[in-house]
């Protein structure tokens, strides 16, 4: 019986066809010009670009252009890179232009798509983002594209880590920019933590092309990017909570070891109260009241730090030193410290030498980096499954984009077997017959250990002539995967997503022309070399499809069905034959956990001997039924992560906004009068309390905070003696003195003068004390979940507190900027001062997949030190000292070929 929708589909064809239907006649406007442009000569093609600029500038909208731009960069792609875009390219470059995400599988030149919508859209001169993945992919792509735009007239810049802020600010002006994710956001941060408008190197947020949009705006959304500075020293604190921790006895508190938490009990909490309050570390009437947030983070790490963590078994003390131990491998690792204070607490605890801790200064979630565009799109091999969570966060709609010659690809039922050795017994074995009738292999893994795991097993084997890649980001990784085409060529690979290579059949003819002839200059002998490469590889590649074509032979399923279609998808690219296969063991994660118990005793029960496989096709459905779950499972937590990075999203647009304002801002004297004015209304409010009698009037208090707020030295006790002198009468003889002393002040000074100090004082407080908040909001956050226990939903607990501590904030940098303003002096000379530095601060990117900090001990200094970083050319590889900063996962100056990370960096 076919449903309601089925049968719908069948009469009308789905969503996606419907949408692919209504571009077709525009491809075919766009087909009908290519005669008419290819006989424009180069000079007439590029004179397009002003044309078309001129009639943007006379009403005409980007949609109107859409046709005739789309069929002028075809043309230009025909003479400039010798490449023609297919007519399903165009339909790609169409969905990217109306702020979608285009599926596009492998090898069908996603790359060459994003140059029709970027050309339209850079038209605005608003500026156009493509962002890639990493480095060498934006280089490669900025290069490689750039001819393109650079020939219609357009200006290219290019993003990389390493640059000067001159160098970025150059970059972000130009028409069309590619860059890579991290240095966007890092940008952006940067930006927000300027003093000058003039030192901010980004221009707006108007289009944005994601490449491996997937990868980009889905795994790596979980970590947020950080810039962090060292904080002050606050040993004495953490020792004395530690002191109270050693105080408490075991009915105190409750530990559950399964869960790693540990929380206090309400006579624990009781205890605590007493002596935090005997110490005067407590705030208000309570432990857990708003003001006592970082003091609650600060008695929960020393809890864990007593309760959770042993000695010799989570960490060592070695010279003097903290030092972690790897919980899966047991190994140490120096340099590596828990954050957020707990790692401060460990140190208490065994009292060593207590090290500063790393305040965040700023931090965003790609999620929210993103959102801030215009218009987003993006492009990737892999978003169908994840379609509801583009739409639901991004609001972006996935449309799968036909393939330009039907797909030939074979993919295989799963192969599963009981234990583990068994499955490896059974890859070793493909491999070898794979590999004997020259068909070309792929092997998936989903870790680095598995990869080298399986790499030992084949050198038993016998088998030694492979290539493994489990590093990423490297551009020797690009050569391998181009070349794994080759009959033969066995490669084993952890996670596949955003190589930007394809792998070809027979190998790339490009890389090896380049590998093998870089320094050969051009001429016949060149000419003769490049000639026999190609033929040597067309004949590779017949060799190759008579032996079927790419074998993709996957050793484990990954608990999302996106990586595992990612790897499928390297297979069959433009019409190639190929083949896909997983193999698979009941001792696997992703079976252990939905219950492979149950049937390992029942394939036994069956007869199912040692070294036999279960194929099904229900096997196939019944596994792609858990990753579903596991998939809606991982989205909940993103989404949940989100609502609450919201809450601090929406406060960091005002802070920020605000801090432009501040920057743009030519006289800030009504805002600092009003500010002055709610200092003056909260201290004679505080004093004197509506409705209350002259005798309960706190003249003295007010008189102090008169001095310390307003530095005046008012006679406040001998107004209130006056006969029938009232509550306003003191605020207006208040507000009259202060605003006398700060014409005065501003008389002296001169407005110049008083402009720049007062938008120096404005910006600094505000940065100082939006730090202090970030903080108190990750406090906040790491205990808010509790008040799940009472009943109480703990994200409108976290929105109605964030929000108290917010408003706190802005009463405090009221306080603050009055205070300061009306103590100012001497500051003649500050009005040519270069604008005030910004804070030592490094980057940080917690890679999602790895776990690793995308950016490590290089850090991404606040202040771009381009003297720092050496060009590539100028270094020496015999002699590390050339070799300036080098970032974590570059290529090792010294032509090993590894990662900077695993080769020198690990001396470093």
């Amino acid at each position: 019986m076919v449903s309601l929708g089925g049968l719908a589909r069948k009469i009308f064809g789905s969503s996606n066809d419907r949408r692919i239907k209504a571009t077709r006649a525009r491809v075919a406007e766009i087909n009908a010009l290519e005669e008419e442009l290819k006989a424009l000569s180069d000079e007439q093609l590029r004179a397009r670009t002003d044309e078309f600029r001129k009639q943007l500038a006379d009403g005409k909208t980007l949609d109107d252009l859409l046709i005739p731009a789309f069929a002028t960069v075809r043309e230009a792609a025909r003479r400039v890179l010798g490449m023609r875009p297919f007519d399903v390219q165009m339909i790609g470059g169409m969905v990217l232009h109306n702020g979608g995400i285009a599926e596009m599988r492998t090898g069908e030149g996603k790359t060459l798509v994003a140059t029709l919508p970027t050309y339209l859209n850079a038209l605005t001169g608003k500026g156009v983002h493509v962002v890639t993945v990493n480095d060498y992919l934006a280089s490669r792509d900025a290069n490689w594209m750039g001819k393109l735009h650079r020939f219609l007239g357009l200006t290219v810049g290019i993003i990389v880590h390493g640059l000067s802020d001159e160098e970025r600010r150059d970059a972000y002006a130009c028409d069309i920019t590619y860059a890579t994710n991290n240095e966007l956001g890092f940008d952006y941060l940067r930006d927000n933590m300027k003093y000058d408008r003039a030192q901010m190197v980004q221009r707006g947020h108007n289009y944005a092309i994601v490449d491996e949009v997937d990868s980009i705006l889905i795994d790596e959304a979980r970590t947020p990017l950080i810039i962090s500075g060292p904080l002050e020293d606050r040993s004495e604190m953490y020792n004395t909570v530690d002191a109270f921790i050693i105080q408490l006895k075991p009915e105190d508190y409750e530990v559950d070891e399964k869960q790693k938490t540990a929380i206090f009990t309400e006579d624990g909490t009781e205890k605590l109260e007493g002596m935090l309050r005997a110490a005067g570390l407590l705030k208000g009437d309570g432990l857990y009241d708003v003001e006592n947030v970082a003091m609650v983070h600060h008695v929960n790490n020393a809890l864990k730090a007593h309760r959770l963590f042993q000695r010799d078994k989570d960490y060592i003390v070695r010279d003097n030193e903290i030092v972690i131990i790897d919980e899966f491998t047991g190994r140490m690792m120096p340099g590596r410290r828990y954050s957020e204070g707990l790692h401060q607490a460990l140190e208490a605890k065994e009292h060593v030498q207590i090290q500063p801790e790393n305040q965040t200064l700023a931090s965003v979630t790609f999620q929210n980096y993103f959102r801030m565009y215009e218009k987003l799109s993006g492009m990737t091999g892999t978003a169908l499954t994840e379609a509801e969570e583009f739409g639901n966060i991004y609001g972006l709609e996935v449309t799968e984009i036909p393939t330009n010659l039907p797909v030939q690809r074979i993919d295989e039922d799963d192969e599963v077997y009981r234990t583990v050795e068994e499955k490896y017994k059974a890859i070793v074995r493909e491999i070898k017959e794979a590999r004997a009738k020259g068909q070309p292999i792929l092997v998936g893994t989903t870790s680095i250990e598995k990869s080298e795991y399986l790499a030992e097993r084949l050198k038993k084997d016998g088998l030694t002539d492979f290539e493994v890649l489990n590093a990423r980001h490297h551009e020797r990784e690009a050569s391998i995967v181009a070349q794994a085409g080759k009959p033969g060529a066995v490669t084993i690979a952890t996670n596949m997503a955003g190589r930007g290579t394809d792998i070809q059949l027979g190998g790339n003819a490009d890389m090896r022309i380049e590998e093998e002839l870089g320094d050969m200059p051009a001429g016949p002998e060149r000419e003769a070399r490049e000639k026999a490469i190609r033929e040597d590889i067309a004949r590779l590649k017949e060799q190759a499809l008579a032996a079927g074509g790419l074998y993709v032979l996957a050793t484990e399923r990954h608990e999302s069905r996106r990586i595992d279609n990612q790897l499928r998808g390297r297979s069959g690219r433009q019409g190639d034959p190929g083949r896909s296969k997983f193999y698979l063991s009941l001792q696997d994660d992703l079976m252990r956990i939905f219950g492979s118990e149950r049937m390992d005793s029942m394939l036994q029960k069956l007869g199912l001997k040692e070294d036999e496989a279960i194929i099904h096709p229900w096997i196939n459905k019944a596994l792609e039924k858990a990753q579903t779950k596991v998939e809606a499972r991982n989205f909940d937590i993103r989404k949940n992560l989100l609502k609450y990075d919201d809450v601090a999203n929406d406060q960091r647009k005002v802070v920020f906004e605000q801090r432009i304002e501040l920057m743009d801002g030519e006289g800030l004297g009504e805002t600092i009068a009003e500010m002055r004015t709610g200092v003056i209304e909260e201290i004679v409010n505080k004093a004197i309390p509506e409705n209350a009698y002259p005798e309960q009037w706190d003249l003295a208090g007010l008189r102090a905070e008169v001095a310390q707020y307003l530095n005046l030295d008012l006679p406040v006790e001998e107004w209130a003696k006056e006969e029938g002198i009232a509550e306003d009468d003191i605020r207006q003889r208040i507000t009259e003195a202060a605003e006398a002393a700060a014409k005065d002040r501003a008389e002296r000074f001169g407005p110049d003068v008083m402009n720049y100090v007062e938008r120096s004082i404005m910006l600094q407080t505000l940065d100082h004390l939006w730090r202090e908040h970030i903080v108190n909001l990750d406090h906040l956050r790491s205990v808010i979940g509790f008040r799940g226990y009472a009943q109480r939903d703990p994200l409108q607990e976290y929105k109605a507190e964030a929000f108290e501590l917010f408003q706190a904030m802005l009463g405090n940098l009221r306080q603050a900027v009055t205070a300061q303003l009306m103590r100012v002096e001497l500051v003649r000379q500050a009005a040519d001062a270069p604008p005030p530095e910004a804070p030592e601060a490094h980057g940080q990117h917690i890679d999602a997949t790895t776990g690793e900090d995308d950016f490590g001990d290089s850090a991404v200094l606040l202040r771009a030190d381009a003297s720092a970083v050496i060009a590539p050319e100028d270094r020496d590889p015999a002699d590390p000292a050339t070799w300036g900063k080098v970032s974590r996962n570059e290529p090792c100056p010294c032509g090993s070929g590894k990662k900077y990370k695993h080769c020198h960096g690990t001396f470093a």
